[in-house]
């Protein structure tokens, strides 16, 4: 898959000069304009030409004249995405539409094809088939940051462009829906039935700027198989409009009736078959004697529920000349919609139908997990033209110097900010991306010190050379477990570079830092420490092996021999052992420690003096059961010592002893269980989900060790 980038150019857009003879939160954007106008409706239209990036294009069209469409921007067909970013109110919703008219500006004759998203999420496909028809997508949602990106791209054909980009804001709870922080209200259909002209309604009829399309605009497959009787009626009495979705008054005060008892459309849905939102608008506005009613049923193919209410405008509006809309906030509707409204058996008129709005539920995709840390990092630098590409960094398409992964919710795996002439010390933000496997900042002008980056553990690519950059180099480095490259060539770092470092098998470069320098003799002094203590350790306990072997050999000469004299031996000790370690160590059972090891099945390690295994006796504890393999007089005087010595020893550093085992010819030892594994694998790392201990916290280690022993020798 081919790896998407983005170009930058984005302007902040959010001119309220502009719209001060309108609702607040306006804004019409005339995309390629030069200078800023107001059309023959009111509306302020402000040119986009502060963007540097595109081209802009004089636009003729037979079909219209109207100024903001003789010009438009486009973008070249290429792997990069377009953005525009507005400011916007938080927890407010808004209208947000962009039309587009072609006019063959490029003289090609070959219709674009491209995407259009708002930020991180897939609102359109924009598709071109004449030259002279203004495309419109409109949509509905709730602004959930300060800011919304709208971005062009994936041109199949032809060029991206736009023609306009509108935002209009909605007051109180115009178009609220339960599920409007997972899901935009993407227009469908929005239709003034027994309109008088071609015309559209809209601002400032309509003070929300709705455009409610004609009905007497017709085209393939749209607004067809009228049912015979059909006719459209009006008035200018004023409609009480004034709830629910606020319809516009003019579009109420149109309408038309079933004269033979049924009215009957069909349409094609754009973006269906899906889950959507449709409501009907109804205001009776026709004089009839008071013994004539107007009662009908919404019929629709296959969904039989939707025909048991009963509408009865007058009764359900509470009088004439006023609004009713019922509908569905959540319904399942097919491509080819086929509807028809029919008047019941005790009604003397047909139906009415005043306006339709139909919206497709348009998921919403929440974007990278880094949005939040990246849209910080730019931040920092307001007035680089790389800072300002918009949308989301990973979604629908990556940054120009970014690239994510291809998970669902994507991560940033790669940043690119070679010479952008950086100042400042690097930002913390960076050092939150724990997917990144490559950073590239050489080349800039960077200063103060390297932040830790021990989060982003799959680091494998750091570039840093050719800044300003000072003190020391992180130890943090020496625990990345994926590095394989660091290069902090020519900077202003000092101090000793952590030995763990100068031990990894990575391209290292640190040259041209006059402070920073080798551990000396390529060990440092936290290394050399840990190798004396443990030296000197291993020294003692040897000088301590070979005396006890030595004693023990010189007193067995004088032993009996024969199998018979060992065993007289041993059970006269055994017998010396009861009477003295009973009144200090707790006896187990045999049964007990049988019940608790599962008759000794999980072995978790082994040594000289016998086996261990895992138990877990009766109240819940965990226990080590160390099983003597040396049945020897030797082997048990060892036991029966250990026993003594260690029912006397508490201490941090010493493992707790819990007790022992002598029946049946076992000799067996009870510890308190020790969790995350061995020593060993705890310093090298062995287990897949840990990282290596640092060097400090191994001479920690080795402090605590040396601590224990000191108490053990104490007592020997």
């Amino acid at each position: 898959m081919v790896r998407v980038r983005l170009l930058q150019l984005v302007v902040l857009l959010f001119l309220c000069s502009a719209s001060r003879a309108q609702i607040p939160g306006f804004m019409s954007l005339d995309c390629g304009g030069t200078e800023n106008h107001t059309d023959s409706t009111g509306l302020k239209w402000v040119s986009d030409n502060q963007i540097i990036f595109g081209g802009t294009a004089i636009v003729s069209s037979s079909n219209e004249a109207r100024k903001q469409y003789t010009t438009m921007r486009y973008f070249p067909a290429d792997d990069k995405k377009y953005c525009y970013t507005l400011q916007v109110q938080n927890r407010t919703r808004y209208l947000v539409r962009a039309t587009f008219l072609y006019g063959n500006f490029d003289r090609s004759d070959v219709y674009p094809k491209f995407d259009i998203s708002l930020g991180a999420s897939p609102w359109s496909t924009i598709v071109i088939s004449d030259q002279n028809i203004v495309v419109v997508k409109e949509l509905i949602f709730l602004a959930t940051f300060p800011m919304i990106s709208i971005c062009l791209s994936n041109a199949t054909t032809g060029q991206p462009f736009i023609s306009t980009l509108e935002l209009r804001q909605f007051n109180g709870s115009l178009y609220y829906t339960t599920v409007e922080t997972e899901f935009f209200l993407s227009l469908s259909a929005r239709i003034n039935f027994g309109a008088e002209s071609n015309e559209s309604v809209r601002y400032p009829d309509d003070p929300y700027d709705r455009i409610w399309e004609s009905d007497l605009v017709r085209r393939a497959n749209y607004l067809v198989d009228v049912a015979p009787g059909t006719e459209q009626i009006s008035t200018k009495v004023p409609v009480d409009v004034n709830y629910d979705e606020r319809p516009p008054e003019r579009v109420m005060q149109t309408a038309v009736v079933g004269q033979n008892g049924s009215l009957s459309y069909r349409l094609d849905l754009e973006g269906f078959p899906s889950f959507g939102w449709a409501f009907s608008y109804f205001a009776e506005i026709e004089d009839f004697p008071s013994d004539e009613t107007r009662k009908f049923k919404l019929f629709v193919p296959g969904m039989p529920s939707m025909s048991k209410p009963t509408v009865n405008v007058q009764e359900n509006a509470q009088g004439k000349y006023r609004l009713y809309e019922p509908g569905y906030y959540n319904l399942s509707l097919p491509f080819i919609f086929s509807f028809e409204f029919k008047k019941t058996n005790d009604s003397s008129l047909g139906p009415i139908l005043n306006a339709l709005e139909i919206y497709k539920y348009q998921q919403i995709d929440f974007g990278s997990q880094d949005a939040s840390a990246m849209t910080s990092l730019v931040s920092h630098y307001s007035q680089a033209d790389w800072a300002h590409e918009g949308g989301d960094p990973c979604l629908p398409a990556s940054w120009s110097w970014v690239q994510c992964n291809s998970d669902a919710q994507p991560k940033v795996v790669s940043i690119d900010l070679s010479g952008k002439n950086l100042t400042g010390s690097i930002p913390l933000e960076l050092s939150r991306l724990t997917g990144l496997i490559e950073l590239k900042l050489d080349d800039n002008m960077l200063s103060g010190a390297i932040p830790d980056f021990g989060e982003c553990i799959n680091l494998q690519s750091i570039h840093l050379e050719n800044n300003q950059l000072t003190g020391s180099l992180p130890s943090s480095f020496a625990d990345l477990p994926n590095l394989k490259e660091l290069n902090v060539k020519n900077n202003k770092l000092s101090g000793v570079i952590p030995q763990g470092l100068m031990d990894k098998h990575i391209s290292f470069n640190y040259a041209e830092n006059a402070g920073l320098h080798k551990p000396k003799n390529g060990v440092n002094r936290v290394v050399i420490t840990i190798i004396i203590c443990v030296v000197i350790g291993v020294f003692i306990l040897l000088s301590a092996i070979m005396a006890y072997f030595l004693l023990t050999k010189k007193r067995s000469k004088s032993l009996p021999k024969g199998n018979a004299a060992v065993n007289r031996s041993a059970k006269k000790l055994s017998t010396y052992f009861s009477e003295v370690a009973t009144e200090t160590a707790h006896r187990y059972a045999l049964s007990e420690i049988d019940d608790a090891t599962g008759k000794f099945q999980k072995k978790i390690g082994s040594g000289g003096f016998g086996i261990v295994y895992y138990g877990k006796l009766k109240d819940g504890k965990e226990i080590a059961v160390k099983v003597l393999t040396n049945e020897s007089y030797q082997g048990i005087r060892e036991f029966l010592n250990e026993v003594t010595l260690l029912s006397r020893i508490h201490h941090r550093n010493l493992v707790t002893f819990l007790g022992y085992s002598q029946q049946d010819g076992k000799n067996i030892l009870v510890y308190e269980y020790m969790h995350n594994g061995t020593l060993k694998e705890n310093l090298r790392g062995i287990s897949s989900y840990k990282r290596p201990i640092s060097w400090i916290k191994r001479l920690e280690i080795a402090e605590d060790a040396a601590r224990g022993w000191v108490v053990f020798r104490e007592f020997l």
